[in-house]
């Protein structure tokens, strides 16, 4: 950048901006200080504050994504501890902080080890979701490792005895706090594993302070949870206490009797769930075999309308009725014919010569044939007369026309 170069002064703070953004160690800091000139932008939720020591100061900011987390207001005067990174608002060429995180310097070293053990084991995805377990929906065995005179395994007894009596609560008793408590909880979770003495664990303890629940933020506690293949439930202090182990566990409770209540199913809840799947597969069966029923009565008439039996059966319905149609036909043709006859018989009769000559008439013929006719007889021909009871043999004497 030397040489005589005329530099900007955008291209000077972009450059400085650079540099800065570019050493490693600045991309992580913690810093010790008091805060100053404190203010809460009312519109973007944004903290503006200055960070100072008795010698020197830096101006800092805290994005409204970051202070969301927070559990306390910060104040002026107030000594904090802050993780952040330093970087350079290029606008005005000012360096300043940038805060992730904060907490009050009240434990001093404890929460400064707190974060630097939570940075690491982050980098080194034991928080991360996707190696978290299931918790087994229906475990045989509960283990507990915990104190065996607190509150909590109390409260862990109770719960699991109500909820899901068929579950047996294996106890491995430990120091929760003190200097022995971190290794004895690591090797009370290594014991379980080594002997697979339970299907689901529950790590913890009640309410404390820091120092109290420390244990639960050691390293090797952390990593014996990580490593586990037990399922491992985390139930350290209140709803608000937070620790490593919660993180790395598979499933964080607020509480151990939330962490019970998470361990376990709710027997009663199961019992009225299964009553009502018996009740929906009851329901289910009986519609089912109702519309089959339906459905197979339908096929039976379906296959009775299309019997074979049915259709030779109406054929000979058909025949029957036929025959009888024609029977009547003939005997009605018959008696009809026979009144036809009987009429020309007696038209027949009534026009019958026999009849004539009965009535006194007679028959002429010569030769065999019927003489209607005078010119067809000559005098002293023979002729027939017939009567009605015989013939005459007579001669034409005299014809007169």
């Amino acid at each position: 950048m030397g040489n005589g170069v005329v530099l900007s002064v955008s291209q000077l703070n972009r450059y400085v901006k650079s540099i800065i953004e570019q050493d490693m160690n600045l991309q992580t800091v913690f810093v010790q200080g008091e805060i100053s000139n404190f203010t809460n932008h009312y519109k973007t939720g944004h903290f503006y504050m200055t960070i100072k020591d008795e010698f020197s100061s830096i101006k800092a900011v805290m994005f409204k994504s970051a202070n969301m987390r927070l559990k306390f207001m910060p104040e002026n005067a107030m000594s904090v501890i802050i993780r952040g990174r330093v970087a350079v608002f290029e606008r005005d060429g000012q360096y300043q902080l940038y805060i992730d995180d904060m907490q009050p310097d009240g434990t001093g070293a404890l929460s400064l080890a707190f974060e630097q053990l939570k940075e690491k084991l982050a980098k080194e995805g034991l928080f991360d979701a996707q190696r978290k377990k299931p918790i087994p929906v229906y475990p045989e065995r509960v283990g507990v490792v915990t104190s065996p005179t607190g509150a909590a395994v109390r409260d862990i007894i109770n719960v699991i005895s109500r909820r899901f009596p068929l579950a047996e609560i294996v106890l491995c008793p430990v120091a929760v706090q003190g200097d022995y408590a971190a290794p004895q909880i690591k090797a009370a979770i290594e014991l379980f594993n080594e002997c697979e003495a339970a299907d689901v664990l529950i790590v913890g303890r009640g309410g404390g302070s820091v120092e109290e629940l420390w244990a639960f933020n050691e390293e090797i506690v952390a990593r014996a949870v990580a490593a586990s293949e037990i399922p491992v439930i985390s139930a350290v202090g209140h709803e608000t206490d937070f620790t490593i182990c919660d993180f790395v566990a598979d499933l964080r409770a607020p509480t151990p009797s939330a962490a019970a209540e998470l361990a376990v199913p709710d027997s009663f809840q199961q019992r009225e769930m299964l009553c009502s799947l018996v009740r929906r597969i009851h329901g289910a069966v009986n519609d089912k075999l109702g519309g089959e029923r339906a459905l197979l009565e339908l096929r039976k008439a379906t296959l009775q309308r299309l019997s074979p039996q049915n259709y030779i059966d109406g054929l000979r319905i058909r025949c029957d009725r036929a025959s009888m149609a024609m029977d009547s036909a003939v005997r009605s043709g018959f008696a009809f014919k026979s009144n036809e006859l009987s009429s020309l018989c007696a038209r027949l009769d009534a026009l019958s010569p026999l009849k004539i000559l009965a009535r006194g008439y007679g028959v002429a013929s010569k030769d065999g044939k019927i003489i209607s006719d005078v010119s067809s007889v000559e005098k002293g021909d023979l002729i027939n007369l017939r009567l009605s009871n015989g013939d005459i043999e007579c001669e034409v004497k005299e014809i007169r026309g």
